[in-house]
């Protein structure tokens, strides 16, 4: 039996701000969605599910994406456009610049509801 990632809950300020955010830096169509989720579909039908708690504090969580070169290109002009706080280290001690470690290139920011989001073009393996 084969195992593959199929969602996981991402708790977020506002859902919807949360979901249009990575639908524009990733370049995704609108997802159906259900109360209480605002969804963002990626390949393989890996679903991204935005809720709000329904606790005033969110305890900041970390995400990794794995994208091809093209639309980390494209995705780090719209962080760039969009003056986004980004850092080419998880230490975030590198303001404004990517890695290129692992034989890729690399880039740590936050998303709406302040998680730390990292996206790479090459897997860490």
């Amino acid at each position: 039996m084969t195992v593959t990632f199929s969602h996981t809950i991402i708790v977020s300020e506002d859902r919807n701000e949360s979901a249009r955010f990575f639908r524009e830096l990733f370049e995704r169509p609108q997802a159906p969605s259900r109360d209480p989720f605002v969804n963002v579909q990626l390949d393989e039908g890996v679903l991204l599910q935005f809720a709000e708690p329904p606790v005033t504090e969110i305890q900041a969580q970390h995400y990794a994406f794995l994208v091809d070169d093209d639309l980390f290109d494209r995705a780090y002009a719209r962080i760039q456009a969009q003056g986004i706080e980004h850092r080419a280290d998880p230490r975030m001690s590198q303001p404004g610049r990517t890695n290129t470690e692992h034989g890729g290139r690399g880039v740590y920011f936050r998303d709406p509801s302040r998680h730390f989001i990292e996206m790479t073009t090459r897997p860490y393996l």
